[in-house]
């Protein structure tokens, strides 16, 4: 499936770069504007990405065959402000539109919050559908859930392709089935004592908890201060609270059970302390749904059912 060249625009940490370079891909470019971010791109990758996309002029990109980002989610989110392209990072998308039309790359895939279907009922996403249009794009899109492909995480998000050639893409079907949470979770003994709740929080949730509880499990802290009590984890969140979910309701997660929710590789590492894992495991994609929809974009990008 080799021998084509992609770039990874608002990169993070390189979560779909990931998937693209195990398919045989060769990143030639990448950007991202977080500091901490980048860091842990250049330990991980050996390059530091380029920075804020919006002051890089797209004849400085070069030529690829694919074109992967997830864009900012924040104007498009429950948790954001709402404000769409009224807020200034929904004009990021733009920024795509403008390296689109200069470099047209064969495809492209997009990640997002699944509230960007929705967001300003309906609007946002047919500006986003007919811009990639005018650009010469067949775009296809669906919503899909990284529980579905295997994670123990309940992380829903939408995907864009888009083809220059007219295609019949289909998106991966899921597989029916995800790991135990007994999969990801390291024993406490091997645990950080700072990641363990207080006493005063670990009472809360026993008394808030409904039903008889089980283990492993995660628990859920909602908006309503109810506790739900699962055999997988709600999605990662960049700025959740400190004790959002609680791994058998005493114990925050691990850098690396994090890691493990979002399918990374045993040997990633992420540069920085706690604050900072939480936030770049949060803004990542779910590894293992990019693989599977990144395998059916290549087969297409190979001639394939044109």
């Amino acid at each position: 499936m080799g021998n084509f060249n992609f770039i990874d625009l608002f990169a993070g940490i390189g979560g779909m770069r990931i998937s693209y370079d195990k398919l045989g891909g060769t990143c030639v470019f990448s950007s991202e504007w977080d500091k901490h971010a980048q860091q842990t791109y250049a330990h991980n990758f050996g390059e530091t990405p380029a920075g804020d996309i919006t002051q890089i002029n797209e004849s400085d990109i070069p030529d690829h065959d694919i074109l992967l980002l997830g864009f900012p989610c924040q104007p498009f989110s429950i948790i954001g402000d709402k404000q769409g392209f009224a807020d200034t990072r929904g004009t990021l998308f733009f920024d795509i539109a403008r390296i689109l039309k200069r470099k047209q790359p064969d495809a492209f895939l997009l990640e997002n919050v699944k509230q960007l279907l929705t967001h300003d009922k309906g609007r946002t996403f047919t500006i986003i559908e007919e811009q990639l249009s005018q650009l010469g794009y067949t775009t296809y899109h669906k919503v899909l859930n990284a529980l579905d492909f295997g994670l123990p995480q309940k992380r829903e998000r939408i995907f864009i392709a888009g083809f220059r050639e007219p295609i019949a893409f289909e998106f991966p079907k899921p597989i029916g089935a995800y790991k135990s949470l007994s999969e990801i979770l390291e024993p406490d003994e091997d645990i950080d004592p700072s990641l363990f709740a207080s006493a005063r929080i670990q009472k809360s949730r026993r008394e808030k908890c409904k039903g008889t509880p089980f283990f492993p499990s995660m628990w859920h802290e909602n908006k309503g201060g109810n506790i739900s009590v699962l055999p997988y984890s709600c999605a990662l969140r960049a700025g959740a609270s400190y004790n959002y979910l609680l791994v058998n309701g005493v114990r925050r997660l691990s850098g690396r059970e994090l890691l493990r929710l979002q399918g990374f590789p045993e040997d990633f590492e992420i540069v920085g302390n706690m604050m900072q894992i939480r936030k770049q495991t949060g803004n990542s994609v779910a590894i293992p749904v990019v693989d599977a929809i990144g395998k059916k974009c290549c087969k297409h990008c190979n001639n394939e059912n044109r």
